[in-house]
């Protein structure tokens, strides 16, 4: 077994879409066909500060990642935030998702970032396994105000 991790690009579109919508599934949602094209376009987007990383293990990608970069009070550098992180539910426990954070950690290394974070729900016990060997669960609790 071979397992890359590299930066998304044009021809992974059909794969991703499907990891993608496997992603909303899991969280019980569901994202317009408009506004999946506008998270694919900024994900290539140079210029635009959404990064997404794929996973390819021997040719086939089986998982993804999104993270953004966050100017912050409390660092000099900025704090990353992975947003998003999938695995084809087929191919977990094989390394995939912690390979994925890495490559997400090593980005932020690179630019100087105190820290990495992200948010899952408390319920998604197979996912804390992975994270929990990071660091524990920050205790913090967050707020969403919509903005319609």
């Amino acid at each position: 077994m071979t397992l890359t991790i590299r930066p998304v690009n044009q021809s992974d579109k059909q794969r991703w879409l499907q990891l993608w919508k496997g992603y909303l599934t899991f969280y019980k949602t569901e994202f317009s066909a408009d506004k999946t094209e506008i998270t694919w376009n900024r994900l290539l987007d140079p210029d635009f500060n959404l990064y997404g990383l794929v996973a390819e293990v021997d040719g086939q990608l089986n998982g993804m990642t999104t993270f953004n970069f966050q100017n912050s009070t409390w660092s000099e550098n900025g704090q990353c935030l992975l947003e998003d992180l999938f695995v084809d539910e087929n191919l977990r426990g094989q390394g995939t998702g912690r390979a994925l954070i890495d490559a997400v950690i090593k980005e932020a290394k690179e630019r100087g970032c105190s820290r990495v974070y992200w948010n899952t729900d408390e319920t998604n016990e197979t996912a804390r396994k992975l994270y929990d060997t990071y660091v524990l669960e920050s205790g913090k609790r967050q707020y969403r105000v919509p903005i319609i």
